[in-house]
């Protein structure tokens, strides 16, 4: 620790003259820890007593804190409380943030210590709701503030393939991962997805009634848009593509903005057209071929890297709201 020769300042966030420059040295984390007690209880002596101490350490502590720090903390002369000056109230909020900042690696080691994983890579497909995603992720934040989390959005066979890959420790994922080698898969509920389209489109345009059907020919004469799968995992395989004239997309909103602006027609989940249904911005379709499919997800891991704590309550969390969405 540096040395100094700094005074303690009666006077308000005043600064050493040029002529007598002082060195700044470097606090201790029990002086600021003192300081900070001392704001939030109002008296060095309240402050004292929560930290079992006499009254005169807690003082001699602070003016060795501002002695390091070459400026007055708390204006003492004519009151008997301790007021903040210019320069504690400036530097409180750095005090602040260094004790969190401290107190969050402490938490962070008696987790690593007790196998709570430093980091969770959550891959979702990017069909799962996203009222439903951001629950779970505000309910993990709650259980578990000290977890990083890296989050990735894919389609499609993505997920199992970020899974597969180690880029991602757990992932919920859509029915192409089914019977995939070395996946553990837990259900986590389903979608229903349907056929929509712009009013001014062709195949919206002949439904005066919300029952008339749209014939196979002529859905496969327009073009359908698809969502593209990234990964070499699941390539080939599609889900819901009847149409011989596709556009591969790579993210439902993509998809979303080109349907509402009648550039194709193409499936999507109930949950998040049903506000462009209502009022009039898209129109179910009803194609024969391409009835309301239910979409189910799944919870994903490797078998030969099993969940941690904090990852095995997000899968837990998603199956519990099975009924979400």
């Amino acid at each position: 620790m540096s040395s100094t020769v700094a005074r303690p300042h009666d006077s308000v966030g005043q600064r050493p003259e040029a002529d007598d420059r002082m060195t700044i040295g470097t606090p201790t984390l029990d002086q600021l820890r003192v300081f900070v007690s001392v704001v939030e209880a109002g008296s060095f002596a309240q402050a004292a007593r929560s930290l079992h101490r006499a009254t005169s350490v807690v003082s001699y502590t602070i003016a060795n804190l501002e002695a390091q720090l070459g400026v007055g903390l708390f204006a003492r002369a004519g009151t008997r409380r301790p007021i903040l000056t210019d320069a504690g109230r400036s530097l409180l909020a750095d005090a602040r943030l260094v004790l969190d900042s401290v107190d969050g690696l402490r938490a962070k080691a008696r987790g690593l210590e007790t196998g709570l994983e430093a980091e969770v890579g959550l891959a979702v497909d990017v069909m799962l709701p996203t009222p439903r995603l951001v629950d779970a992720l505000k309910g993990f934040q709650d259980a578990f503030p000290t977890v990083t989390l890296r989050l990735h959005v894919e389609a499609l066979g993505g997920v199992a393939q970020m899974v597969l890959d180690g880029r991602a420790g757990v992932g919920v994922s859509g029915p192409l991962n089914q019977g995939m080698h070395g996946i553990e898969s837990t259900p986590v509920g389903e979608i229903e997805l349907i056929p929509v389209a712009a009013p001014g489109h062709p195949l919206a345009a002949p439904l005066h009634l919300p029952a008339a059907p749209v014939k196979h020919r002529d859905a496969r004469l327009h073009v359908q848009l698809v969502l593209a799968d990234r990964s070499a995992l699941t390539a080939g395989r599609d889900f819901g593509v009847i149409g011989t004239r596709t556009w591969r997309l790579a993210d439902l909103g993509s998809k979303h903005a080109l349907l509402l602006a009648g550039i194709g027609w193409g499936n999507m989940p109930l949950t998040m057209v049903r506000d462009d249904l209502r009022a009039g911005r898209l129109v179910r379709l009803q194609v024969p071929d391409a009835p309301p499919t239910r979409y189910r997800f799944s919870a994903i891991h490797r078998v030969d890297t099993p969940p941690g704590p904090a990852a095995s309550w997000l899968i837990q969390r998603l199956s519990d709201d099975v009924s979400a969405g």
